[in-house]
């Protein structure tokens, strides 16, 4: 056994296995007669097919959430008080479907559940909402000012903050019950004053051997050598970078399933598309004109889930980034949002709320 692993937590080696047993699990056929989208009876081998077009129904929250004044230097007191780690804010949205897996899915193995009862107090906000609340420093906002104040482009959205009220992990977007493990433990065990979540989890990665020859191929991909960089000269399209690596279950899903849709291939070749695997030493020009490996570039943005697809703009910033669990709804949406130049005059939450499902 590699030695890093040998040191790792029970909890990250049980995720650790479950990520190897789950991959294989997902990739098997669709069931023939799978479940309605509003089924409770959902299961995390689901993860890479189930429908991800809003709920008609809304789902509980879970009875062991805080009941919360949405004073959250009360609710952080309350937590550090009963022996936690701090708090965990949830932004999520009745009908949104990867908020029900995280309700439905993460939340109903008793494994994770326990270990988030025992580590945090959880306060769960609407990023729609008109409530107020009452933030760390004392300042107050509503719901949905603070979700756009915190970019949660996606819900779920999960900030986790620690005993002294300084942001620990944020995530953003739904993750499979074993990668929503290893960031619990992440935060609960205080690995984040020692290193950054991508870090924590190669100590578990590192295991496996990633090929780049496995990649999929995309006939829209753009061929090195790949000089991404507008800030010299402006794009004449949106850019799309799809950071992936060999050995990627999602990855096959994503090329094998998402990208194979009319709708959705159509939108992506209305952009500049590069590919890159996120271990490469490949050379790469960035879009703000930067020269790098392909693995720098990926550490210094922080990735560390694959695949994560980011968006820029022809003068090369930073859109819109894509690094969680994603299924046809969301990739269409976000790719019309993109495609069509919205974000010159709103942000992604934004103009969501324009959209009508």
């Amino acid at each position: 056994m590699n030695a890093a692993l040998i040191h790792l937590p029970t909890l990250f080696l049980t995720c650790i296995l479950m990520a190897t047993s789950g991959a294989l699990v997902a990739g098997s056929a669709r069931p023939a007669n799978p479940p309605p989208p509003d089924s409770p009876h959902l299961s995390p081998a689901d993860d890479y097919t189930f429908d991800d077009t809003p709920r008609q129904t809304a789902t509980d929250l879970p009875d062991w959430f805080k009941q919360s004044f949405l004073d959250l230097r009360e609710d952080l007191k309350e937590a550090v008080k009963a022996g936690k780690q701090g708090i965990m804010v949830y932004f999520g949205q009745e009908h949104c479907a990867y908020c029900h897996r995280l309700l439905q899915v993460n939340f109903g193995l008793e494994d994770i559940a326990s270990y988030t009862r025992q580590n945090f107090e959880v306060i769960a906000l609407d990023t729609r909402g008109p409530r107020e609340v009452q933030l760390l420093d004392g300042s107050r906002m509503t719901e949905q000012e603070f979700a756009l104040a915190m970019e949660t482009n996606f819900t779920p959205s999960i900030i986790f903050y620690d005993r002294l009220g300084q942001e620990a992990l944020r995530l953003r977007g739904y993750y499979p019950p074993y990668q929503f493990r290893a960031a619990l433990e992440y935060v609960a065990d205080g690995h984040y004053d020692e290193e950054s979540f991508r870090d924590f989890l190669a100590r578990g990665d590192n295991r496996r051997v990633f090929d780049a020859e496995d990649l999929n191929e995309e006939d829209f991909f753009i061929a090195p050598p790949y000089n991404l960089d507008r800030s010299r000269r402006p794009g004449e399209r949106p850019l799309v970078v799809f950071f992936e690596q060999g050995d990627c279950h999602a990855c096959d899903v994503l090329h094998g399933q998402l990208l194979q849709a009319p709708s959705i291939r159509t939108l992506v070749q209305e952009l500049d598309a590069v590919q890159l695997d996120l271990q490469s030493e490949v050379p790469v020009v960035t879009p703000n004109g930067r020269r790098m490996r392909a693995r720098d570039w990926a550490a210094e943005l922080g990735l560390f889930h694959v695949p994560t697809l980011i968006f820029f703009d022809e003068q090369g910033r930073e859109v819109l980034r894509l690094d969680s669990l994603v299924r046809f709804y969301r990739l269409d949406q976000v790719l019309r949002y993109v495609s069509s130049r919205a974000y010159r005059d709103l942000s992604y939450p934004r103009w969501r709320v324009t959209q009508s499902d």
